[in-house]
């Protein structure tokens, strides 16, 4: 199995978690529910994905998951990653949204 298919470890789910606490409740609310259905299975990749999704703005990062925007519409070039992409992708999904 290839590094990036590795399922992240305990402490680094834990630190990733921290990392993604942002200061709209409604990110918060994304990012908890896309924790409760995908954290037993992420892995390295993901988390690199989460890890650039983090990097942007509040507003940007809501105006993502809600569809008002698309990641080539940013200046944030980490929003456009292939792994941000397969994270937004999940986050997305109509169980997910709020």
């Amino acid at each position: 199995m290839p590094a990036t298919e590795e399922l992240l470890g305990e402490r680094a789910l834990s630190k990733l978690k921290w990392r993604c606490r942002r200061g709209l409740l409604e990110n918060d609310l994304f990012v908890e529910k896309f924790f409760c259905k995908y954290e037993a299975g992420l892995t390295v990749r993901q988390a690199r994905g989460i890890d650039d999704l983090m990097d942007l703005s509040d507003n940007d990062l809501l105006d993502l998951l809600l569809k008002r925007k698309e990641p080539g519409e940013l200046a944030a070039v980490s929003a456009s990653t292939p792994e941000a992409l397969e994270v937004l992708a999940l986050m997305r999904t109509p169980s997910l949204t709020l």
